[in-house]
């Protein structure tokens, strides 16, 4: 057996010991906490009526909804519903499934990213150990799943799969708008590959040349397919007539009555979901400024009761959507780190890196007066974390000797152990677990996180 053949089973080996450990976290009394937690109201309702009419439809009213994020996320929770019931465990099971998924290809993305096996397990445990990926592995929210196809188009992206990229790019967009940003951002970093391949080739007009060769194909690939991925993804709004405007278009006459009904129905429509993101200015009580993300300013308590018996004379039970604080904090003082390193060498790998959090994290600070919460961090969480790894890949790199290499692999492997011991901290608040209020008190570091 060749030494590649068992580095192979190595990796799989490691990987799916690592995704075990999470799968169990993340099943471990899934359906514990009943009734709908912060906005599984909206997302498993809308999965449950995909389930029954193909199109989101109000239970109550009997009549169409008007929903703001497309339907791939809410299909993959009516794929839970469907194979274990309209209740807690089916509405969730879609996320844990989802949220393990991501665990094992974040191995994978960091092997191929640093072709280091300790790197790739340390990336992977990072994000097992985080509470933030944990709540939403847990919770049917639609970013677990925002979160994995960007996952995806990222793992293709670096393995130069065009293709499958912009497939993966499709369905992102297909589960939130925030994909649009990722389209836009690789786009342009894969037409710039395509011109510095031209440029190092010696080409005459290395522009000139990636716009004839690569140009067409790369619109397509990132920018056409998406496109056509997202509106298919209408398909049961299409088929029925009960969606949401779906016949708005039907008498209206216009300049461009040339174009089918149901199109002009259907851009209607998002041109409706627009306008709604673009005024969401409604005050909340967990809204959160982007400006504090990283610094876990605000997190998001999706449930708290003071009911749940735990041996104590006053109790409170929480799930607290919040990243593992000294996580995220190593990791964002890593990004202001990464972007020094990158300012004085342009190296590829921290490129894509850094545009991959700036995609998923700059364009919130261009409507200051949007409604925002800290949790939509959760989209580039993998690519900040592999930043962190990055500027440890780095700091291994630079020992100069084997003495100072083995002291620096010990002081990454202290580190390691302190986010596990403070995610152990933390994770009753991240299951839901009751616990006495003092001991509950211990765990808010600061006033803005009860």
């Amino acid at each position: 057996m060749t030494s590649a053949l068992l580095s192979k089973y190595r990796d799989w080996v490691t990987a799916l010991g690592i995704a075990i450990f999470a799968l169990i976290l993340r099943f471990w009394r899934l359906g514990s906490i009943k009734g709908f937690i912060f906005d599984e109201i909206y997302y498993a309702k809308d999965a449950h009526s995909l389930l029954q009419h193909g199109v989101e439809i109000d239970a109550i009213t009997n009549e169409a909804s008007f929903v703001v994020h497309p339907p791939i996320g809410k299909w993959i929770i009516a794929a839970g519903i469907k194979l274990f019931g309209f209740n807690e465990f089916g509405w969730r099971a879609g996320a844990a499934i989802i949220g393990t998924a991501s665990v094992l290809l974040m191995y994978f993305t960091a092997k191929k990213l640093f072709n280091n096996y300790a790197l790739s397990v340390g990336a992977a445990l990072l994000i097992s150990f985080d509470g933030l990926h944990l709540v939403h592995s847990r919770t049917a929210l639609l970013d677990i799943f925002l979160m994995f196809f960007l996952q995806t188009t990222f793992f293709f992206l670096i393995s130069a799969r065009h293709w499958l990229t912009g497939i993966s790019l499709g369905l992102a967009l297909s589960t939130k708008w925030t994909g649009l940003y990722y389209m836009c951002a690789f786009l342009l970093f894969v037409l710039y590959v395509d011109y510095r391949s031209h440029k190092s080739a010696e080409d005459a007009s290395p522009a000139r040349k990636m716009i004839i060769t690569n140009f067409p194909s790369r619109i397509f690939q990132y920018l056409i397919l998406p496109i056509l991925i997202y509106i298919s993804s209408y398909v049961g709004w299409f088929i029925n007539r009960n969606g949401w405007s779906r016949s708005w278009a039907d008498e209206k006459d216009g300049t461009f009555t040339f174009i089918p009904a149901v199109f002009r129905s259907w851009w209607h429509y998002q041109f409706e979901i627009l306008q709604f993101h673009t005024s969401l200015t409604d005050a909340h009580p967990y809204s959160a400024n982007p400006w504090s993300w990283l610094i876990l300013g605000r997190p998001t308590s999706f449930y708290y009761e003071t009911g749940a018996a735990c041996g104590a004379k006053e109790c409170s039970q929480e799930v607290l959507a919040l990243g593992t604080p000294l996580l995220w904090w190593a990791a964002a003082i890593a990004l202001v780190v990464a972007i020094g390193m990158w300012i004085a060498r342009r190296e590829w790998k921290l490129g894509v890196l850094l545009l991959s959090v700036g995609a998923g994290y700059l364009p919130w600070f261009i409507n200051q007066k949007r409604t925002t919460f800290y949790f939509y961090t959760l989209a580039f969480e993998p690519f900040l974390l592999l930043t962190l790894v990055y500027v440890a890949w780095v700091f291994l790199n630079s020992a100069r000797d084997a003495k100072e290499l083995s002291i620096r692999r010990y002081l990454l492997g202290i580190g390691l152990v302190i986010v596990a011991l403070n995610f152990l901290y933390f994770l009753p608040l991240y299951l839901g677990i009751s616990i006495p209020h003092a001991s509950w008190a211990t765990h808010m570091w600061f006033p803005s996180w009860i």
